[in-house]
């Protein structure tokens, strides 16, 4: 389209001013507050990888001033990424690819002390953005422009992508490969249809999902959802064309002439006028690609063999399950979905403030089912009409059944937290911003009804964007989606007297309790005055054999804060009250008194873990 032609008035300009306002505002709400909430445990771990970091350069066993946090989250520029791949390997559970991406990108902006959160969340609120027009092209491939524009705008404004987006985690990155991954497998099935081959798009299609097998290992589930769904769709194919060939305009068995549908859309047997290609030949090359993404990534592969039995993911597997435990994961599966179209602040409210968001959650949902229903059953009518629907259905319905068979035979109820629903996303908002739209124009009786029903689907696109608007403003602002262990409900317990100096001991066996004492300090960081920075010290204690050996350590530790000083201890989940000794002993330095800390029974919080304050004001013994 030349310049002249350009105007306001075509469709092609149109599209153009209307994805760039959806791009743009999902640009907003993504970088909108991006720094303000602190770093939880993962994204401590995200940090400390990208910066080149090592569990080894974390100093445990003595205490050490706020102010070292500085120093140890400063980007090392020397890193390699075989490094990163190795410290991956030994001391985590994630493939490569997104942490060293993250590590070149740091290097590009080269953060400092002030900004190198928003520097390490940016990437992926980025790769959020990416998403969003990834999805335009996804739909507008596999539909209409009208559909990739709607599930665009959806993913814009969706709270569970904005959630997602600003995290310093590798969850968008996958999200946009899958997205775009899928995009290349309804070209494949188009090339199939239409008996053609366009090298660029099966390239593509192992490209996105070698690196996407590098970046998380739940890609894993794509990619066989992925398979699963071409095969499904190409075994149909095969019994429709009557167990033989893909034919050119005629039934390959009598001969007679195949019907183009009254509305021009493609059906499973493609109408095209090209000469017969026996079916073998789709299959030869599926099964090629994935020979391929098989011996690209089988250097890895005995490192995915490895971390699948790591305690790490430990956490997953449900204590003493019960029969609630196994029907928690049905109803977790469909909170999620529900997560990714309204999301209102019911964490950590009083019980009538969660109870009323909770009962207007419902009301909306059962409002709008009503129209999600009529779209998927419009799509539905019309699936022979439309291969794409059935690829993507096939995808979507694939990753629930792994999930639900990870959950049932692993015993890891990866339901129960939102964020994993990631992997599918992508194919579920494709299909409803797709049958939204039919509701627009297509799929539907004419006349006064057909009317009705087009008011419908603007009034249920309308209200999606603006709940999702309100609810993306919740999650921005950490009212939804609060992050895990709350660092800074933890930082403003411990440092509620700020005229005492504070001590701060926090119990670990692995590197995921470690990280969650960084994430403590991080926000004791943020939450003390400057002036009060100074007279505070932190600790990290081996607790593997036991706690008895962790008082006996503390005593040993050298430590320069005035008395009094209030000392926190941080312990395992399992601790309790009273199995904190009623009084601790703490050294000064080398040669003076001990200090006798005794316990305040009425400062013990647990957020996940424990921890409990003892008050040290008092000098006796001698070392």
């Amino acid at each position: 389209m030349s310049l002249k032609t350009f105007s306001l008035r075509h469709p092609i300009a149109l599209q153009a001013i209307l994805l760039t306002i959806i791009l743009l505002i999902g640009l907003g709400l993504r970088f909108w507050h991006l720094a303000s909430k602190p770093l939880w445990l993962d994204e401590v771990l995200t940090a400390l990888f990208t910066m080149g970091r090592s569990y080894q350069d974390i100093p445990r066993e003595q205490f050490f001033p706020l102010t070292a946090l500085d120093q140890l989250f400063t980007l090392q520029p020397g890193t390699t990424c075989p490094q990163i791949s190795q410290r991956l390997v030994t001391e985590s559970v994630h493939p490569p690819f997104f942490f060293c991406l993250m590590h070149r990108w740091l290097n590009l902006l080269k953060p400092n002390a002030e900004n190198w959160v928003w520097v390490l969340r940016s990437l992926p609120a980025l790769m959020g953005v990416g998403a969003i027009a990834a999805m335009y092209r996804l739909n507008r491939i596999a539909f209409s422009p009208t559909a990739g524009l709607v599930s665009a705008a959806l993913m814009a404004v969706s709270p569970f992508a904005v959630y997602l987006s600003q995290e310093a985690r590798h969850y968008t990155m996958p999200m946009l490969l899958i997205t775009l991954a899928l995009t290349a497998l309804v070209e494949m099935q188009q090339d199939c249809m239409r008996h053609t081959f366009r090298p660029g798009a099966w390239v593509a299609w192992m490209v996105l999902n070698g690196i996407g097998l590098y970046t998380h290992y739940f890609f894993v589930l794509a990619l066989v959802a992925q398979v699963g769904a071409i095969a499904l769709w190409l075994w149909v194919c095969r019994s429709a064309a009557g167990g033989q060939r893909f034919s050119g305009g005629q039934n390959a068995e009598t001969g007679e002439p195949l019907d183009l549908k009254p509305n021009g859309r493609l059906s499973l047997i493609s109408p095209y006028p090209h000469p017969a290609i026996p079916l073998t030949r789709p299959w030869k090359l599926l099964g090629g690609a994935i020979a391929v993404i098989f011996l690209c990534y089988l250097p890895w592969l005995p490192n995915l063999i490895g971390h699948f039995g790591r305690p790490e993911a430990d956490w997953l597997i449900p204590y003493e399950p019960t029969w609630i435990d196994r029907v928690a994961p049905l109803y977790q599966l469909v909170v999620g979905w529900v997560l990714t179209i309204i999301a209102l602040p019911v964490e950590n409210q009083p019980r009538t403030v969660e109870i009323g968001f909770a009962v207007i959650i419902l009301l909306y949902i059962f409002w709008l089912l009503r129209w999600i229903l009529k779209a998927v059953n419009n799509l539905w009518k019309s699936f022979p009409q439309r291969p794409a629907f059935c690829l993507l259905a096939g995808f979507t319905a694939g990753i629930l059944l792994e999930f639900l068979a990870i959950v049932y035979f692993l015993d890891k109820d990866i339901t129960v937290v939102p964020r994993y629903n990631f992997v599918y996303y992508p194919g579920a908002c494709a299909m409803l911003g797709a049958g939204l739209s039919e509701l627009l124009n297509r799929g539907i009786p004419q006349g006064e009804k057909r009317s009705k029903y087009s008011r419908g689907g603007k009034r249920a696109i309308a209200s999606l964007l603006l709940v999702g608007l309100l609810s993306s403003g919740f999650v921005v602002n950490g009212w939804v989606f609060q992050k895990s262990y709350h660092p800074d409900r933890v930082a403003a317990d411990i440092a509620f007297e700020q005229d005492k100096p504070l001590a701060m001991v926090v119990s670990y066996r692995s590197l995921q309790e470690v990280a969650l004492g960084l994430s403590f300090a991080l926000a004791l960081r943020q939450t003390v005055s400057p002036e009060s920075v100074e007279s505070v010290q932190f600790a990290f204690l081996d607790y593997s054999q036991g706690y008895q050996q962790v008082w006996k350590t503390l005593v040993r530790l050298p430590q320069s804060l005035p008395l009094p000083l209030n000392l926190w201890v941080v312990a395992s989940p399992g601790m309790r009250t009273d199995d904190y000794p009623q009084r601790l002993r703490l050294a000064s330095q080398p040669g003076e008194r001990r200090t006798l800390c005794g316990i305040d029974p009425e400062q013990f919080h647990r957020i996940g873990f424990p921890y409990q304050l003892f008050r040290c004001d008092r000098k006796r013994g001698r070392v």
